[in-house]
């Protein structure tokens, strides 16, 4: 028995091997903190602070982000008109509407220039529930045609676009009809 060969088993050698990347991946983190508070690889000021990016120049750039603000302010304007119309869905639509105040104060500091004026929009929809499923297809499309923006850009305008993206996504996932609000 003293002789026998020493069989290794299968999970004996995955463990070996995930313990072994495991050690190599942690061989090289540092546990001394970072050095600038913020997001990564944002310009510190003199004075530690953070500050607001360039507005961009380039053409596809002002294009993409002054479009995308026109969308938002077309969509809050619509939150706006629904809520009005329709004081029972006032409450459902407050997140979003702060939401696009907050999208759209972003869109204007990134893109460096002045916010889009409101076109007249279409007429609501005669219920509310169709109003909230008005919004939650527009809030689809764009989620859609922001995130197609984003993959054409590069850095700070397309993180922007991809967060609008993201946050359309979520918040076309939250109009859902509730009961009482429908009737």
């Amino acid at each position: 028995m003293l002789n026998a060969p020493l069989l290794l088993s299968r999970r004996v050698a995955l463990q070996s091997a995930a313990l072994a990347a495991g050690v190599v991946l942690v061989a090289g983190c540092d546990d001394a903190p970072a050095q600038t508070a913020g997001t990564p690889g944002a310009s510190a000021g003199p004075d530690g602070s953070v500050e607001s990016p360039t507005p961009s120049t380039d053409p596809a750039v002002v294009a993409a982000l002054t479009t995308a603000a026109a969308q938002v302010v077309q969509i809050a304007q619509r939150y706006g008109s629904v809520s009005k119309t329709y004081p029972a869905l006032r409450t459902q639509l407050t997140t979003a509407m702060k939401c696009r105040a907050a999208h759209l104060a972003k869109l204007t500091e990134v893109g460096g220039f002045e916010t889009p004026q409101p076109v007249k929009p279409p007429a609501l929809p005669k219920t509310a529930a169709a109003a909230l499923a008005e919004l939650m297809g527009r809030e689809q499309k764009l989620s859609v045609a922001h995130a197609t923006a984003a993959t054409k850009l590069t850095g700070e305008p397309a993180r922007l676009l991809a967060m609008l993206a993201a946050s359309e996504s979520q918040l076309a996932a939250t109009l859902v009809v509730k009961k009482k609000a429908a009737q």
